[in-house]
């Protein structure tokens, strides 16, 4: 097993249950690929980006469950939204029926005319009705899409594309629409648990404590600082692999659970199979995403975390409060405080401080500037949603810049995505999020990668197993309107559509 990230750990795990003696390396000092946490050097520890999940992520869930971590995730059921004057509204879920749990609190929304939630309205029920697949969609952009339905500016900007360049990585005009529409369906229309927000309460790399415990328990191997420099093969087939301390090693199989770009340099040149696979996977582009983690000497936000409207920065996470200090209790915007006398107030924020996270994707503007031009935007930007920042000491900021994070959801992008058994070698395997997994680069979907990886190596060896979860069940009026859908399909001698969806990147 080569890659320690979410799909190499998914697929070691399941492996490793299935009776496999895994041996996972990893070319990192710690496991968790891209959704990881590491240390600075004066003791603070970081994750290089939020990663959150959803509550439609359920092959995430059963990974987390495999491994002892679900309890350190907290979801929330309110969403907190911001605009440029700093107002906060929020969406949750109301006693309604699915797709219609949400309407209440869209109906209070600020931020958008009357106008603008007719059109959004009129768009979600299309994708509602048609059991979230739209007719006519293929390969057009979200952009392209949203515009045939009529969306208006303010639409566009101040919500779907809010939700989805946070979700997706990639501004709307480079999104499959499809991808967009499964952002609605499965997260936000089809449950009323869907769009629920899962946000660890740990540093990310402590999630994957029971993944090393799970694989040696049973026999196998962990090691870090262990990188793979080529696969070996005989006779088409999978044979061993030279690490890149000039040592060899053997196995039965292997799966390749590293990056896209990074694959091409490992598998043997001169073969047709090689070169069809790099000649594909060039034709995947990539996407940066930006974190920024500022430390204030006071407290400054009472929120566990607030989306953003009409700024560069998407996403702010109240890290010491999730991380369960800090001040704050969540239970709603602005809450109302005790009054208290100015001098004991800002004794006690000083010694309490507040650590937060920003979080902003598709950030190609981002890419070229220097660190203390991004944390200078981000205090203006904080400014405008928390005032509280303004009389605040900033005592210390850094700035993670991922420029390969996710690869680009554009349109037309599945063709290029291999399925796990397209190495064009026996025995060798492929995972990673940016596979053929249906859902565009999460963790979601890096799980689902590395269970399909899993799947068709146990079905390889005479052990076939199903470990792919599927999605949550539509409710209500969805269930109805999926079914109908589903019925039609078959009576006309439909395929299923192909390969979908993410979740918030958040």
């Amino acid at each position: 097993m080569a890659g320690g990230g979410l799909a190499g750990l998914s697929s070691a795990v399941a492996l490793a249950e299935a009776g496999w003696r895994v041996r996972l390396l990893e070319k990192r000092p710690h496991l968790g690929g891209r959704a990881t946490s590491y240390t600075l050097p004066d003791g603070s520890e970081i994750d290089n980006c939020q990663h959150v999940t959803l509550g439609c992520c359920t092959n995430l869930a059963d990974f987390y469950r495999r491994v002892g971590a679900e309890g350190k995730i907290r979801f929330y059921d309110r969403l907190y939204f911001a605009d440029a004057r700093g107002a906060v509204s929020t969406i949750e879920a109301s006693p309604l029926p699915p797709p219609l749990h949400m309407a209440p609190s869209f109906a209070l929304f600020g931020g958008l005319t009357l106008g603008d939630k007719r059109a959004i309205a009129g768009a979600l029920l299309s994708i509602a009705r048609a059991g979230g697949s739209p007719e006519g969609i293929d390969g057009l952009s979200m952009q392209q899409w949203l515009e045939r339905e009529k969306q208006t500016p303010g639409a566009i900007a101040r919500f779907w594309r809010v939700v989805l360049v946070s979700a997706l990585d990639e501004e709307l005009g480079r999104t499959d629409a499809r991808y967009g529409v499964d952002v609605f369906w499965k997260g936000f229309l089809s449950t009323r648990e869907g769009y629920c927000v899962g946000i660890p309460s740990v540093p990310l790399a402590k999630l994957y404590d029971g993944c090393r415990e799970a694989i040696e328990e049973r026999g196998g191997e962990v090691r870090v600082r262990c990188g793979v420099r080529q696969i070996r093969t005989e006779g088409g087939r999978f044979a061993g692999a030279q690490l890149e301390d000039g040592t060899e090693i053997a196995a039965d199989a292997c799966i390749l659970a590293v990056p896209h770009d990074a694959l091409e340099a490992l598998l043997p040149a001169g073969t047709d199979s090689s070169e069809t696979l790099a000649r594909d996977l060039h034709q995947i582009k990539v996407a940066p995403i930006t974190g920024v983690h500022l430390w204030f000497d006071r407290r400054v936000m009472t929120e566990p975390f607030l989306t953003l409207l009409d700024h560069t920065t998407q996403w702010i996470f109240n890290k010491s409060l999730l991380y369960g200090g800090g001040a704050g209790n969540g239970a709603g915007p602005r809450q109302s405080e005790t009054a208290v006398s100015g001098a004991s107030e800002e004794a006690s924020n000083a010694a309490e401080g507040q650590y937060l996270q920003l979080v902003i994707s598709a950030s190609y503007d981002l890419v070229p500037k220097s660190r203390q031009e991004i944390i200078a935007l981000c205090l203006r930007e904080l400014a405008d949603v928390l005032p509280e920042t303004r009389g605040a000491r900033l005592l210390k900021g850094t700035v993670v810049k991922e420029v390969s994070a996710t690869f680009s959801p554009e349109p037309g992008v599945d063709r290029w995505r291999p399925r796990a058994a397209d190495s064009g070698i026996r025995n060798l395997f492929l995972a990673g999020d940016w596979t053929r997994t249906g859902w565009p680069a999460t963790m979601e979907g890096a799980v689902r990668s590395g269970y399909l990886a899993a799947e068709s190596l146990l079905s390889d060896f005479g052990q076939p197993r199903n470990l792919l979860r599927p999605d949550l069940p539509p409710e209500g009026l969805c269930k109805f309107w999926a079914g109908r859908r589903t019925t039609g399909a078959a009576h006309h001698g439909e395929t299923s559509p192909g390969p979908k969806m993410k979740t918030a990147r958040t």
